[in-house]
């Protein structure tokens, strides 16, 4: 999870893990040279703590040209073994997580059972970098490898983006979608914030640490190393470290040492093939999620573990909309849309624009029910919405060819308030924003956050 309150150094995400160290393949760049450009950075102030019938011609299939050894035999683990690249680290805190995830070996499995779906992707855009591929395995430290993964510090995703440092990517945060939790979106920010701290440290397990820490914490803790006349590895600077950023790098290098030994650990990693799990398909029509997830013979939850970002009911099409589809099922969504002679979308938008408009009132007008408008934009029953939301709304005329506008979503919000009918809120109470909660439409569930400093 990352807090940067820096406009210059706006970029967040990350990755990362632990291993075999590989110096012809990633040679680290001369980190004096680098620190000295970015002396000043100790001085900044950072934190990082629906009705319309589609053309089969629409469901093009993506991303399905990879190059020849992306596919080569074998499992994809020793692919990422392969690629390990980081200089190793060795000290008690390392023994320590090896030893606690050795006593778990449960939890491991379960957890790689997840990224299964995930791992070959990031794992082709790291090489793709030149990245090493440890950095594959932060999200089993950040998330679990869960792209519903919510903390309670508003960070959201695989990678854990708290909704400033999204906003600095371009990922979409509106009433439609939120691309922390896009697969897709949210591994390539993540990519290239890591690649931007090694140029600044020149060295990968700093890098991690200012990933967790801030950078201006990080060069912080070089000068006052420096000025001690200690050294500047991760080791030596844990000394200026909180107790989480002190024990960031070694629980990587702990998963990493499970990962590249896991007969040692009594771990069983479930084999991942060493080939694509999703393509992606464009869809530049509206379509409900449901009927998606019909048309692609998939269980909603399998749907929505490959299409997280989607708030809605309704997935609103774009020239830029791609949903994740197992290489299996994309054929069966593609001859399923073709035979589909029905409206795709049953959803619209309403903006309301009058104060204290109430949901009551908006059921009546589309002809339907409090309930199904609260159920459909995750609206607590005790709040109503502001003046400015947008709410997704049934289809009045089920027949109209009528889509969700590009300009409608990505400037949607939905802000909320307390229902002022249903209690009197207390002097401390006042108009929220709605947070990405609870939802039958693909918002993730609640889980404690890291205490990042």
């Amino acid at each position: 999870m990352l807090y940067l309150k820096s406009p210059s150094l706006a970029c967040a995400a990350a990755l990362t893990a632990v291993s075999f160290f590989h110096a012809s393949a990633f040679a680290e760049p001369d980190r004096s040279a680098l620190l000295a450009q970015y002396e000043d950075v100790g001085q900044q102030t950072l934190e990082f703590a629906p009705a319309v019938l589609m053309p089969a011609a629409e469901a093009e299939l993506l991303d399905q040209q990879f190059t020849n050894n992306s596919t080569d035999q074998g499992d994809l683990w020793d692919r990422i073994r392969k690629g390990f690249a980081i200089q190793e680290l060795n000290n008690p805190l390392v023994a320590n997580h090896s030893f606690w995830y050795g006593a778990r070996p449960e939890g491991v499995q379960r957890t790689a059972q997840r990224a299964s779906r995930y791992l070959f992707h990031v794992v082709q855009e790291l090489e793709k970098r030149q990245m090493p591929t440890e950095l594959a395995l932060l999200p089993f430290i950040e998330s679990g490898f869960n792209p519903q993964a919510y903390s309670h510090a508003k960070a959201a995703g695989m990678w854990q983006f708290i909704p400033s440092t999204g906003r600095s990517f371009n990922l979409q945060q509106n009433a439609f979608r939120d691309d922390r939790r896009d697969v897709l979106a949210s591994t390539d920010a993540a990519l290239t914030y890591l690649q931007r701290l090694h140029r600044m440290f020149g060295d990968w397990q700093l890098a991690l640490a200012a990933y967790n820490w801030g950078e201006g914490s990080v060069m912080r803790a070089i000068a006052r190393a420096k000025a001690a006349g200690r050294p500047i590895d991760y080791n030596s600077l844990s000394a200026y470290m909180p107790a989480e950023t002190r024990n960031y790098y070694p629980k990587l290098q702990a998963l990493k040492n499970v990962i590249a030994s896991p007969a040692q650990f009594s771990v069983k990693l479930p084999p991942i093939e060493n080939k694509p799990y999703f393509v992606s398909v464009k869809k530049t029509r509206d379509i409900d999620l449901k009927l998606a997830a019909e048309l692609a013979e998939l269980p909603m939850e399998e749907f929505k573990a490959l299409n997280p970002q989607f708030n809605s009911p309704v997935i609103t099409g774009s020239s830029e909309t791609q949903i994740l589809l197992p290489t299996s099922n994309a054929q069966k969504f593609s001859e399923n849309l073709t035979n589909w002679k029905q409206a795709l979308s049953s959803w619209t938008s309403h903006k309301v624009t009058i104060a204290r408009e109430r949901i009551e009132s908006i059921a009546a007008r589309f002809q339907t029910t409090p309930q199904v408008i609260r159920s459909a934009n995750a609206i607590p029953a005790n709040m109503q919405p502001k003046a400015g939301s947008t709410l997704v709304v049934p289809k009045t005329t089920l027949g109209s060819e009528m889509n969700i506008g590009q300009d409608i979503t990505e400037n949607s919000v939905l802000a909320l308030e307390p229902d002022s009918l249903s209690f009197r809120p207390s002097r401390q109470q006042s108009s929220v924003k709605r947070q990405p909660a609870a939802s039958p439409y693909g918002r993730p569930a609640q889980r404690k956050p890291a205490a990042r400093q």
